[in-house]
């Protein structure tokens, strides 16, 4: 099972296997909302509470969102695969958008599974990509929201959960 490390699309298909949540990362850089759909999200680290995303060094807003000192990241809900085009795509995404001002004036979007309000701590390059490190000063969740997922290039949703958590941290994280 082995795939040639240069091919670059079998590479995208091979990492397309693990499924991400679909988030719409949202700041505000000199009075301008800006968003965007990703799925690079993840958490890193508890104790300081740390998140993590990347943006493409291609993308065109990448220079805005170098400015920006806090942002909104929201794991989208099962029903908000509409929300994720809209922030996909170029143009005004906030046109006609309900929201409201959170933390660092990064618009805060309703209907999410889960939000995490946040300031910029560390920006660095990674390969094609830049990582930003983000402290998470506020969050909140929803149970009754399923996260909306993105695997095999589509999105995917979660059938059914567990009827109770597993105990944390499981027994494979040590």
């Amino acid at each position: 099972m082995s795939i040639d490390i240069t091919d670059q699309k079998a590479l995208r298909r091979a990492l397309g296997q693990f499924a991400t949540a679909v988030c719409v990362m949202t700041c505000r850089v000199d009075g301008e909302a800006l968003g965007m759909t990703m799925t690079s999200f993840n958490s890193l680290s508890l104790d300081p509470p740390l998140v993590l995303f990347s943006i493409d060094c291609r993308a065109r807003g990448l220079p805005q969102w170098e400015r920006a000192t806090g942002i909104a990241i929201h794991v989208l809900s099962e029903s908000q695969m509409e929300l994720s085009n809209r922030f996909a795509r170029p143009g005004d995404k906030f046109l006609g958008l309900a929201h409201r001002d959170g933390l660092h004036g990064a618009p805060v979007l309703s209907g999410v599974a889960a939000l995490f309000e946040c300031s910029v701590d560390h920006r660095y390059d990674a390969g094609d990509h830049r990582l930003f490190i983000c402290r998470v000063e506020r969050h909140a969740m929803s149970v009754d929201r399923r996260p909306l997922l993105f695997a095999g290039g589509r999105y995917a949703t979660i059938e059914k959960q567990q009827a109770e958590a597993p105990s944390w941290p499981l027994a494979i994280h040590y």
